[in-house]
């Protein structure tokens, strides 16, 4: 009886299986969509499955360490190092080919900062002697700006305890503050995003009194007028990824797309942005910035004249000044690939225009754009920025693979999902510590940079102390690269201007 069912049962599946292999055959040659599947039935179905694993197989068996973006194996295992507090000590030399056009060459000094002559690096004050509460950032390296939502909540939570740990500030992104932003203690500056989200009325209006609220718990106001990532387009949240607590924080419809504008309502020149960071300064009494990717010299530029003309009280208290090479936020890839100045060109036009127009101790530089290594952080600081904010190095301290599913809600390693069963791969407990071990250890490489190049701390470091490589075996020091312009000469060609017109 056994073997006559054992027979019964193998014949049956052997039917089901063939039966199923002709109903995949005709679908497959009956469908339009395909043309591969229409021609090669059943066959043309593993040239998608192997389009599918390519991605994978490339990252992890064919990619040489050098070759991979928007991250390769070695800035990604670097990273990793950092956060686990393992040292970035390695072996036999580096991987790093010093003759690519625009790699980063430090000068090193031939007698060092001595051990017992180092300082630490200075914390740096925004809106001093303008603002009721001025804010003190004590960390070089900070957390960009992420939101709830485009993040999971055990990653704010992650980031918001690690951040504290290490007295560096979090940014929140244009989702609104939720709870899980204050739940770590952290320094956080609120961002105003084109939609307002977390300080809007039910109409989508501003609320000064939702504003004023907030005040209470947050450093710092930021106002954006675009990213990186996709710059002249506002952020989209998929309605999968709007739960009711999400929709709750940022004042919203649940279960529906997030859009925000392209641009702000209320603010369609440089006065009427001006008189927001004013507005809302006196509102807060917080100190008050912009963020914006930089497409061109008008902007920085009108920016200046606007201040040198109605007055530094005018002026914001920091510009986070993002590359077009950002991207922590899902944007359409023509953006992502064509859009906007990276933060290598951005930076230094920003930083000479603030010092052509002497308001360069009056507005506080913060520069993001790739900037997730120690080496990277520290050549925005000898341009001139005073802070660096990166959100994807902080992506990678809790876990990212970088399987690029950040829009998808399918993050395998719960930074990007709210799933769950992906969440539970992100414990809190754990992965705060490395966002704190990260920030650390990025600060500290950075003074062994400045140390190696005769510096006594961070802040110390200028352009003549890097050069970029330009050819192979040849490169030229910063600075005369991008030479120091007369510190108030703007200032003074504008009153110039005007003496002669009165």
């Amino acid at each position: 009886m056994l073997n006559v069912l054992s027979y019964g049962v193998g014949t049956i599946i052997g039917f089901v299986l063939v039966g199923g292999l002709i109903v995949l055959i005709l679908h497959d040659v009956t469908q339009k969509k395909h043309t591969v599947l229409r021609n090669y039935p059943v066959i043309g179905r593993f040239r998608f499955f192997f389009e599918n694993l390519g991605e994978y197989f490339r990252q992890y068996f064919f990619s040489g360490d050098r070759d991979e973006m928007p991250f390769n194996r070695a800035t990604r295992a670097f990273i990793y190092r950092l956060a686990k507090d393992e040292g970035s000590v390695i072996g036999f030399g580096s991987t790093n080919d010093i003759r690519e056009p625009g790699s980063i060459l430090f000068v090193n000094h031939p007698f060092p900062v001595l051990e017992e002559d180092r300082l630490p690096t200075p914390s740096l004050v925004m809106g001093e002697g303008y603002c009721k509460y001025p804010f003190e950032a004590r960390s070089v390296v900070n957390v960009s700006g992420m939101s709830f939502g485009a993040i999971s909540a055990p990653a704010v939570r992650s980031l918001s305890r690690g951040a504290a740990l290490a007295g560096c500030y979090m940014d929140t992104g244009e989702g609104g503050l939720s709870p899980y932003h204050i739940e770590g203690g952290c320094d956080i500056i609120m961002q105003m995003g084109t939609a307002k989200y977390g300080m809007r009325n039910h109409d989508g209006s501003f609320s000064a009194e939702k504003v004023k609220e907030m005040a209470l718990h947050v450093k710092a106001f930021e106002i954006k007028l675009s990213q990186g990532a996709k710059p002249g387009k506002g952020g989209v949240l998929p309605g999968a990824k709007v739960t009711a607590e999400i929709a709750r924080i940022r004042g919203i419809p649940e279960g529906e797309d997030s859009i925000s504008p392209n641009r702000h309502h209320d603010i369609a020149n440089m006065n009427d942005l001006l008189d927001k960071v004013a507005y809302l300064r006196e509102l807060t009494g917080r100190p008050v910035g912009i963020k914006t990717a930089i497409g061109g010299w008008e902007f920085v530029n009108d920016l200046c004249d606007t201040v040198l003309r109605r007055g530094r009280e005018y002026a914001p208290d920091f510009l986070a000044i993002d590359g077009g090479e950002g991207g922590s936020g899902a944007a359409p890839q023509t953006l992502f690939d064509h859009m906007a100045l990276p933060i290598a060109e951005a930076l230094p036009r920003v930083v000479d225009s603030l010092l052509q127009a002497d308001l360069k101790n009056r507005i506080r530089v913060i520069a993001a754009g790739k900037l997730v290594t120690s080496a990277r952080a520290a050549w925005a600081l000898c341009v001139g920025a005073d802070l660096i904010n990166t959100a994807r190095g902080f992506m990678f301290s809790l876990g990212c693979i970088q399987a690029l599913r950040c829009h998808q809600n399918t993050c395998p390693t719960g930074v990007t999902t709210h799933n769950p069963r992906l969440q539970r791969g992100l414990v809190v407990e754990e992965k705060f510590q490395r966002v704190a071990h990260y920030a650390r250890n990025m600060n500290k490489e950075i003074d062994m940079i400045a140390h190696s190049c005769g510096c006594r701390h961070a802040r110390e470091l200028k352009r003549e102390h890097v050069r970029i490589v330009q050819t192979a075996n040849q490169s030229i020091a910063l600075n005369m690269l991008y030479p120091y312009p007369v510190a108030g000469s703007r200032a003074a060609s504008k009153q110039a201007t005007s003496s002669a017109v009165a």
